[in-house]
Order: C-alpha cells, then structure tokens, then sequence
C-alpha cells in the first residue's frame, strides 16, 4: 500500500481506492468543571472529591484530541471520518474538543442528545462535514426496571442512531453505552440484553426501509463479543462467510480469542469496545464502500508505563487519585475502502 494523497491509497495491483476510518473511544468521564444541578456530577467539579480543576479538564481535552487525530493516521494520513464516543457529560464538551487545535481543521460536526443516565453521561458522534452529511439522527430510549424492585426505573443511556452519507454513499450509524457490569456480570446480565434487544429492533426497522442497508453498530458494549447480549440477543458472528441479515459481522471477536482488549481489570483483558457491520459491508463489490480491517489503537502514549497498573490503558484517574492519563479504554476503528476510477 502507498498513500497518493490524505484518504486515498494505491494497492499493489495499482487501483486507486478510498479509505475511511471510523472510530468509537470511551474517553472515561469527560465532564466540564460545572455542578449540574440535575445530575450526579458534583464529584467532577473544582470543589468535588476528584477536584476537577479548569486546567485539568483542558489538559484532558488536549490528550483525548491527540488520541482522536492519530487514530487511523499512519494509514490513511488523516484524522478519522467518524468517531462515536461515549462517557461525554453534554454537548459542550464536545464542542470544546472539536476546537482543540489538533482537530480544528478536520472541522468536525456534532450529534448528541441528552441521556436520562444519572450520572448525566451520553454517547455522540463526531464527523467530518466535507465526508459525512447527516440525513436524520434520533434517540432511542432504553427501559430499564430493577428486577428485585419492578417500579423502580434504572436509568441509562439512550442509544443513538444516525443515518446520512458518506462521500454521498448511505450509511447508518448506531452509538452505543450499554448498562455496566455493577453489581456483578450474571446480576446485570438482564439490562445489556434488553438494550441489545433495542439495538435489534433498530437495526430491523432499517432493513425494512432499505435494503441489504449499511449498518455500522459501535459502543462500550459492558460486554464481550462472545456473551450472549452480543452474540445470541444481538446476533453476531466472528465469521465474514455466514454474515446475514439476521447475523453481524463482528471483527472484534477473532481480537478477543487471540487475548486482545481495550480495557484491563485483575489482571485480565475484556474487549467492551466493539464495532460491529451489516454484511453489506463485505459483499466483495469495491465499487462502494467495503470492509477492509479493524483494530484496537494502543500505541505506548497510552499505556500506563509504571505502577500497581503497568500495561493498562493510561487513565485519567485511578484509585490513587488524579494520574494525568487519557482513559481507561483504548479507542477501536476500522477502515471502509472503496474503488475510486
């Protein structure tokens, strides 16, 4: 492969081709330094247990934009032209990292709508206006209740869905940040498969509006590729050849059998961070976009290079306090490449 230009690439038989990335970072508690009043966010404020000063919150938003412009860039020379993100507190911290100086000139657009989670934290999207042109964009809420307790509401986030063009092809995108693992993984296992029941019955309204639709599933999944939310509520497979309407392709789930992760706890790796494609995407056909690869970004800078949790993802805070770091997960992304003439 050689890079002719930013976002294009001569294979080895001499076509000329597209490439894309899309990315999706968890980018750990990314809150501005004022109390909201109708959230729990007082812990992430100047006077807060995290003492979360103005210069940390610039400092974080200078590492996040470092990690969101180097993403996909030794390949295609450019910054990605979607992000997903989640862990965001409102749309102005958004809009305060798109203006970082590392991203100013990828000029990049916003989608967000305000969760009902109680810590007051959301999923957007990020995109290239001269890439990307958004057709609609919704929010979807999940309906949660407590098993031992069926009145009382377990809020979270919503997940949101956007569809629109890239470079004039139609796309639709699905952000997501499903319910934690509190409480322990077999406890909680009931919310993760409702919200990937919710995730289904999108993705099957959007295949009886188009069809064999692009569909590009992204989040902090609270779950591996192998549990049952993923592979039997979602329907996912690690294999392109059996992709079909009713079973996703998931190139995360090969990662996780070879030990990969994004994110590491008691010493083990789990791969919450997933992207996962409608098997459109692979139909061979490079005269529009088609799946080329993906992988989990984790170069050293984002590492924890000492301590109790070297060779972690490097976060912001651990439980000895503020560390400087970027987040506890590490970023995933693919790229999409299409034939040019």
């Amino acid at each position: 492969m050689s890079i002719l230009f930013p976002g294009t690439f001569y294979a080895q038989d001499d076509k000329l081709f597209l490439i894309r990335t899309i990315a999706f970072y968890n980018v750990e508690n990314l809150f501005d330094t004022i109390d909201d009043p109708w959230i729990f966010d007082e812990d992430r404020t100047p006077k807060g247990k995290d003492i979360w000063t103005v210069e940390k919150y610039q400092d974080k938003l200078t590492k996040i934009s470092r990690v969101i412009a180097d993403i996909g860039q030794a390949t295609t020379n450019t910054t990605p032209a979607i992000i997903g993100v989640c862990e965001i507190e409102n749309l102005t911290v958004l809009e305060d990292l798109v203006n970082r100086p590392l991203l100013l000139d990828s000029k990049y657009g916003i989608i967000h709508f305000d969760s009902p989670d109680s810590r007051g934290i959301d999923v957007g999207l990020l995109y290239k206006k001269d890439v990307f042109i958004p057709g609609s964009s919704s929010s979807h809420r999940l309906l949660l209740y407590d098993r031992d307790e069926p009145a009382k509401r377990v809020y979270t986030r919503d997940q949101l869905v956007v569809s629109g063009y890239l470079d004039g092809e139609p796309v639709h995108f699905i952000v997501n940040h499903w319910p934690s693992r509190s409480g322990g993984e077999a406890r909680s296992s009931y919310k993760r498969e409702q919200a990937a029941k919710l995730n289904r019955r999108i993705i099957d309204s959007l295949s009886r509006l188009e069809v064999n639709p692009k569909i590009i599933v992204m989040g902090d999944f609270n779950d591996d590729p192998h549990n049952k939310s993923i592979k039997k509520v979602l329907g996912t497979t690690g294999d392109k050849s059996k992709a079909t309407d009713a079973l996703l392709y998931n190139p995360m789930e090969q990662m996780l059998k070879r030990g990969q992760g994004t994110l590491a706890y008691r010493d083990g790796w789990n791969l919450f961070d997933q992207i996962i494609i409608s098997r459109a995407f692979l139909s061979g056909d490079y005269s529009s976009y088609q799946f080329y690869k993906a992988g989990i970004f984790n170069p050293d800078y984002l590492i924890t290079p000492h301590g109790q949790f070297k060779g972690y993802p490097y976060r912001s805070y651990d439980y000895g306090g503020y560390t400087g770091g970027y987040s506890d997960h590490f970023p995933v992304y693919l790229f999409l490449i299409r034939e040019l003439p």
